[in-house]
């Protein structure tokens, strides 16, 4: 019975051992990230501000795109406005105003002259009758106070009339109220809407290869300092590798100098490479928290944060020694920086087609509606009063003392530098795919020759601790043998991340990044 409970007692241990493990297992440190090369480059673009800043300008040269569309449609324009002045325009002159004002009085002045004379013409055709001079005397009397009343009656509506006219012809135009709305709609420009409409695709494009170039640069030092950060870890291990042997040959030789087998310089040559090799851990320690720090920055994240990345702990780096294949025209075709300077091209010989249009007639139609107070339409009337009108606008350049000329050789000259520039620009990325062409295959050879050296580095060592434990070979022979194990193991790492970068710059020469 006894035995029976201590066999389920042991039966419940196992079962809880795993849990009990687990639990006792060190957690992940706070703020720790396990970053691939693909997660850093993707931090790296959405977080470098250049990027950001091509990003807007890729925002801008597509609203400049639509504005430059907008100019084959009608624009539409209204204005209005108010004018005080101190004189109104006036249509009579002051005599002008005066006579019409006093048309009753002279006319009725007129009037009296006449009568005045035919009375007088009368009375002497009436005293050649015989008619007696007191009688004609008191018919000139009566006749004179009937025309009398007779001009009093007609010199007052006269005058009111004569007023009325000249109020009548009054403008009034001290208060003046205009507006006005205006259509036009480009019939020909000389092509110059044309050309600014292709220099604004053409300049969204070389915004777009722009923002390429950025990204492939932002890509290719993200790639470098990963790779950087990875080499240094590589190199830590190997650095803590190799003080862990030299301390444990060290030990060894201090044990045998205390049997008399050895000698005391024998030791201190030791404890120099053993200190050589602390030194050696601690500058690539330095080194590796500078690069992570320089990744952090990169990617946007603290610099003090603590990453991981997805190589740095990998036994073997999986270099594949890739053949490259040279394709100078594909790079030539895809390179951003030809494309970037193919579109100044295009958009030199645009500013010079804008500027021949300098030299065309233009022509435009015009329409609106038109209103203004005081108004016209019928007579000067204080009334808001308006009218439509249409019309055609041509406008024919005759003489500009060969401005426009000067301006077209001056902008064929700009279209040439550039012919020239991308001319250079396509022979240096002709240059720069061979020269990373040959990186890959140097590469891939120095990898190729690291691999056999630490086969043979690998025995050397063993060969060397196998004569030292024999006793047939000098300590000196021993860590001459171990720095070329060091060395070796150290080249190798290079070659390595050498292959890896020689990849990512024959990429990014052929524009394939």
């Amino acid at each position: 019975m006894h035995r029976k409970i201590v066999m389920e007692m042991k039966g419940r241990v196992k079962r809880l051992l795993p849990f009990c493990l687990f639990a006792f297992l060190p957690l992940p440190m706070q703020g720790q990230h396990l970053l691939t090369l693909d997660s850093c480059r993707a931090m790296s673009l959405r977080n470098n501000k250049q990027l950001g800043v091509s990003q807007l300008k890729q925002e801008v040269a597509a609203n400049l795109r639509k504005s430059a569309r907008t100019k084959y449609l009608p624009h539409v324009s209204a204005m209005g406005g108010y004018m005080f002045s101190s004189e109104e325009i006036s249509l009579l002159n002051s005599t002008q105003k005066g006579a019409l004002s006093n048309l009753g009085t002279n006319a009725g002045g007129m009037l009296q002259g006449l009568g005045t004379g035919m009375m007088t013409q009368m009375g002497d055709l009436l005293g050649q009758m015989g008619v007696p001079a007191e009688a004609l005397q008191q018919m000139s009397a009566d006749m004179q106070q009937q025309m009398q009343q007779s001009v009093g009656q007609v010199v007052p509506p006269l005058n009111a009339a004569g007023q009325r006219i000249v109020d009548a012809f009054r403008t009034d135009t001290r208060n003046i109220f205009a507006g006005s709305v205006m259509v036009t709609q480009p019939v020909f420009m000389g092509g110059s809407l044309i050309a600014l409409n292709r220099l604004a695709d053409l300049n969204e494009q070389l915004v777009s290869h722009s923002a390429d170039a950025r990204r492939q640069a932002v890509m290719y030092a993200t790639d470098q300092a990963y790779w950087q950060v990875v080499s240094l870890k590589h190199k830590k291990r190997l650095a803590e590798s190799y003080l862990a042997l030299v301390k444990k040959f060290d030990h060894d030789v201090q044990r045998m100098i205390a049997e008399g087998v050895a000698t005391r310089s024998d030791g201190l040559s030791v404890s120099v490479k053993v200190n050589e090799a602390e030194m050696a851990v601690q500058k690539v320690n330095d080194g590796l928290i500078l690069s992570k720090m320089l990744l952090c920055q990169m990617m946007g994240l603290p610099m003090n944060d603590t990453i991981t990345l997805a190589d740095e702990d990998a036994e073997n780096l999986a270099v594949v020694a890739l053949q490259p294949q040279m394709d100078v025209e594909q790079a030539v075709s895809n390179r951003p920086e030809i494309k970037m300077l193919d579109s100044s091209v295009g958009m030199t010989k645009q500013v010079t087609n804008i500027l021949k249009a300098g030299n065309l007639p233009q022509v435009a139609l015009m329409g609106g509606y038109m209103v203004s107070n005081p108004s016209l339409q019928n007579g000067f009337e204080k009334k808001f009063r308006g009218c439509w009108n249409v019309g055609v606008l041509v406008r024919i350049p005759i003489w500009n003392w060969g401005d426009v000329a000067y301006k077209v050789r001056a902008s064929k000259g700009a279209t040439a530098i550039a012919n020239l520039e991308m001319q250079d620009v396509r022979e240096k990325i002709e240059l720069q795919v061979n020269q990373n062409t040959f990186k890959v295959e140097e590469a891939n050879k120095r990898l190729t020759m690291a691999q056999n050296n630490i086969e043979k580095a690998n025995e050397n060592l063993r060969t060397a601790n196998l004569g030292f434990s024999e006793g047939v070979i000098a300590t000196t022979v021993v860590m001459e043998a171990q720095t070329a194990w060091l060395q070796a193991q150290s080249q190798l790492i290079d070659a390595q991340i050498a292959v890896k970068l020689a990849h990512v710059e024959l990429r990014k020469a052929v524009g394939d990044l």
